[in-house]
């Protein structure tokens, strides 16, 4: 899932790939949106940005500087209205803010005509699309921790599920990484060439975010080039927005505003 630009490059997190999942969790598979508009005002070190389909915190690096990511969070319980459908994915990765490639693991959230269900997947974007986890089961107040690492192995996309247990572990590679961004955000996806409704997911929280950086590992917020994203509409209204970073950069919540 890359992120919509505000005016910018593209790649989004389809539904095309959520009707996969559909097809094989009751969820479906989904594609791609590009990456945020760099733009807007500079608070010390963050700059804020605005993006269709991201709200969170990308760190942007040098070519090849970035090897590791991990987050921690608690699936958020959606609020589904009676009818149509809304999504809202939570996850970790390398590239994808300032590149065309995206490698990520994370939880999906779809409210489909009142009803909430929860999944877990990870994704080698473009090679292929979302990939559900069928091994792992997942409820809103599930805490998860997830993370990619790269090695000469190619990048291996971790998640566990610390309430039951259950984790799923995979390692790939694809043609064109640049491992130059590192992301922990929550997404609203894309069906065929239109952003879906954002599921109110009330506001969640990343307790941890941590990505290693030209070998040193810090904080998504403390890295030296930082932005705070905030989805919005294409009218520019917010959709969701962070909060500030705490515990060195660590720490950040994402609140739900309105579904689109």
């Amino acid at each position: 899932m890359r992120p919509s630009l505000v005016g910018g490059q593209t790649a989004l997190i389809t539904v095309a790939a959520v009707a996969t999942m559909l097809a094989v969790m009751g969820v479906g598979s989904m594609a791609h949106a590009a990456s945020p508009a760099h733009y807007g005002r500079v608070d010390a070190t963050v700059t804020h940005t605005s993006s269709l389909n991201w709200a969170g915190y990308a760190d942007a690096a040098g070519a090849n500087a970035v090897t590791y990511v991990a987050g921690s969070w608690v699936q958020p319980p959606v609020t589904c209205p009676s009818r149509g459908t809304q999504y809202a994915a939570f996850w970790v990765g390398i590239d994808g803010y300032n590149s065309n490639t995206v490698e990520q693991t994370g939880t999906l959230a779809i409210c489909s005509s009142g009803h909430a269900s929860y999944s877990a997947w990870w994704e080698l974007y473009p090679l292929n699309s979302i990939q559900t986890i069928g091994s792992m089961t997942v409820h809103a107040g599930d805490s998860f921790s997830a993370s990619v690492t790269y090695s000469t192995s190619g990048f291996t996309m971790a998640i566990k599920d610390q309430t039951n247990g259950q984790s799923y572990s995979t390692t790939g590679t694809q043609s064109g990484t640049s491992r130059s961004s590192s992301e922990c955000v929550a997404e609203r996806p894309s069906s065929g060439n239109s952003l879906t409704a954002l599921a109110n997911f009330g506001t969640m929280t990343f307790s941890s975010c941590t990505s290693t950086i030209s070998g040193t590992t810090v904080g998504i917020g403390a890295y030296a080039s930082v932005d705070a994203i905030t989805m919005v509409n294409s009218r520019g209204a917010t959709l969701a927005v962070p909060s500030a970073t705490t515990n060195s950069g660590q720490t950040f919540s994402v609140t739900w505003v309105r579904s689109k």
